[in-house]
């Protein structure tokens, strides 16, 4: 399959077969030549606190990671090793499903640089993040 040929629905087969990706209850909303989109749909399983039921900073990093590192799919046509990833908290997602975005900002033959964000329902920003991965053939 020829990388331009890849769409949302290819992406979300790769997610479904993913037993964590699942877990995170991720859908792919849409695939771009350098970007996705995503919704997570909350899950009880995510609370750190359950006082306030704020979700755990893992699975926010773990969705930053997600959108960052599958906006290079339509690039490479298959997902990319992180190398490396830091994830900036906004503020306390508490009980809500998580929109995540996530696009190139440098595409290399060795290494790639991407970014991404999860917002809330209202559209505030929850956390965001940067990532290098690996986007050299592994053969």
């Amino acid at each position: 399959m020829a990388t331009s040929d890849i769409t949302a629905a290819d992406v979300q087969h790769i997610v479904d077969r993913s037993p964590y990706l699942s877990w995170l209850s991720i859908r792919v909303l849409s695939l771009e030549a350098d970007s996705i989109e995503a919704k997570a749909t909350w899950r009880p399983e995510w609370v750190a606190n359950p006082n306030i039921g704020q979700t755990q900073g893992g699975i926010l990093a773990a969705l930053v990671d997600f959108a960052a590192c599958f906006a290079l799919f339509s690039k490479l046509g298959r997902p990319a090793f992180t190398i490396d990833l830091r994830t900036d908290y906004h503020r306390a997602a508490k009980n809500c499903d998580l929109l995540a975005s996530g696009r190139v900002i440098k595409l290399g033959r060795q290494v790639s640089t991407c970014e991404a964000e999860l917002r809330d329902p209202d559209g505030r920003l929850i956390a965001s993040g940067r990532g290098t991965f690996l986007t050299a053939s592994s053969e």
